[in-house]
């Protein structure tokens, strides 16, 4: 038996709200169900652990990132465009109501150091999906190099991701004129 699509609703926004703002570790279960409004025995109804009900924030997070990024991308102009534009959304994402302190997947990251199955698999999906389409908005700019260059700018987006913790109101801007800067590199 499952829950309802609108308990459902309530669940994820809750969690997403106090799990990716709060910490993971320091959110009870039961901080979840009350600001949901909904009973323990109907969070369980839906998802067998709490583990289960992170994955299923992260899961959604990632959709919401990636409808930004096709934004972003389809307002680009160039390849390059298109490759920077990770950083326009960037912006854009933390501008939603129900943006994070800072990245949600690395946060998670940071506090597992052996995560169970399915909240590993949720990160892993976000890094491994940031890494296919940086390389194939790469590959029209530098064809062979384009892993390589997703890699080097991977590694950007995450170091801003991580400022943001120390500089909550930072812009991309310093990201991607490093990102511009490999990219001319090539």
């Amino acid at each position: 038996m499952g829950i309802r699509a609108r308990t459902e609703q309530r669940l994820l926004d809750a969690a997403d709200e106090l799990l990716f703002s709060r910490g993971i570790g320091a959110t009870p279960v039961d901080a979840i169900t009350e600001r949901a409004g909904v009973s323990a025995a109907t969070l369980y109804r839906g998802y067998a652990s709490k583990e289960a009900l992170l994955a299923a924030a992260l899961e959604r997070r990632q959709r919401a990132w990636l409808e930004a990024w096709d934004r972003a991308v389809e307002r680009a102009d160039s390849p390059a465009g298109r490759l920077l534009a990770v950083f326009d959304a960037l912006d854009d994402f933390r501008g939603r109501a129900d943006s994070a302190r800072w990245c949600a997947f690395l946060g998670t990251a940071a506090e597992y150091a052996d995560p169970p199955a399915e909240v590993a698999a949720a990160v892993q999906s976000d890094t491994d999906g940031f890494r296919d389409r940086l390389t194939e908005l790469a590959r029209p700019l530098v064809g062979e190099e384009a892993a390589r260059l997703a890699d080097d700018i991977l590694l950007v987006v995450t170091g801003e991701l991580a400022m943001r913790l120390r500089e909550p109101r930072r812009s991309a801007h310093a990201a991607r004129r490093i990102a511009e800067t490999l990219i001319d590199r090539r």
